[in-house]
């Protein structure tokens, strides 16, 4: 197991390069850039600008230079824990994604536990009890949850919060809370209202994977293997949970890959509605505004989550199936 692991965290050195590289292009890709950007905004408000003042900020932002010496120096110094100067923000992009990452990790945490073990549990209450009250339910409640999109579910959402508690929803934090110093009167109140936005942002990835936990398992459990075992005298708890839950969950663990950066990027629109200070909104507006460096960062940030998440993913397929180790 070990060997497995040290040889998917090699595979994952060349990734990295690759990866970082096409980040960067793909932030560089469109004409122009902050300086092109922030001079045409300027323009729309009715205030003129010297070329001269145009060609400094061009110098002070290295906006100037060659691609590839852009990129390279960004390499560089994020090899030296520095991502560079947000030109948006004036700031640098370490402390930016110092003040927003925690809670965009937080939020997709969140998400991610509501994902699998609500996603889990209502699947296998769903296949051994098919066509029941129960199975009808869970399906319709999938199906309606594959179909919302996030921004109206947060608008729900933020209705009932207000009809129940009669308060506002927005934010992490009560407004009394908001520039408090840390408590555990704090904390309680931020687990009051994370789980609004990790409900939301968890609500459609939940739903597909109902679905696929119960196609699964009940293609497992009319298999002849399942059959032979309960005539031997099995219990049904133990006969499930030592033959077919097992190997249906193998196509659930390779998910896992992918769904923690789909986590982080569906809360875009969640973040918007409720006014989270996550990543999301200053990732849209780094794109909007060609900050490249803070753009560039939140790029590789993501890539490097569907990374882990895929080390996660094979780590777990390992574990339940030992086949898979001895394969690779």
């Amino acid at each position: 197991m070990i060997g497995f692991v040290i040889r998917r965290l090699l595979y994952m050195i060349p990734t990295v390069i690759i990866i970082s590289m096409v980040s960067f292009l793909i932030i560089e890709a469109p004409p122009g850039d902050y300086v092109s950007v922030y001079v045409a905004q300027l323009e729309t408000m009715g205030e003129a600008i010297d070329m001269e003042t145009i060609e400094g900020l061009r110098a002070r932002y290295g906006v100037d230079q060659p691609i590839y010496v852009k990129y390279f120096k960004w390499v560089y110094n994020m090899a030296h824990g520095d991502l560079g100067i947000s030109m948006e923000w004036n700031d640098s992009v370490n402390n930016i994604l110092k003040e927003r990452l925690p809670w965009s990790i937080a939020v997709s945490g969140v998400a991610f536990l509501f994902v699998y073990t609500i996603g889990i549990i209502i699947g296998v209450i769903s296949a051994t009890r098919q066509y029941s009250i129960c199975d009808y339910t869970f399906t319709t409640v999938a199906f309606i949850g594959l179909a919302i999109p996030p921004f109206l579910s947060a608008l729900v959402v933020l209705w009932l919060y207000f009809i129940f508690k009669g308060e506002v929803a927005l934010g992490l934090f009560s407004p009394q809370y908001q520039m408090a110093p840390w408590s555990f009167a704090k904390f309680i109140n931020l687990l009051d209202h994370i789980w609004i936005p990790g409900l939301i942002v968890g609500l459609a990835e939940t739903a597909g994977l109902i679905r696929m936990v119960r196609a699964n398992l009940l293609d497992e459990l009319h298999k002849p293997y399942v059959m032979v075992a309960r005539t031997k005298g099995l219990s049904e708890r133990k006969l499930l949970y030592k033959y077919p839950f097992r190997i249906a969950v193998n196509p659930i663990a390779s998910t896992v890959g992918w769904t923690l950066p789909k986590l982080v990027n569906g809360e875009l629109l969640t973040a918007l509605v409720l006014g989270l200070p996550t990543l999301a909104p200053i990732f849209l507006s780094s794109l909007l505004s060609q900050d490249m460096f803070l753009a560039g960062s939140i790029v590789f940030i993501l890539s490097i989550l569907t990374i882990l998440g895929t080390l996660l993913s094979d780590i777990l397929l390992a574990w339940l199936d030992p086949r898979i180790r001895e394969a690779v």
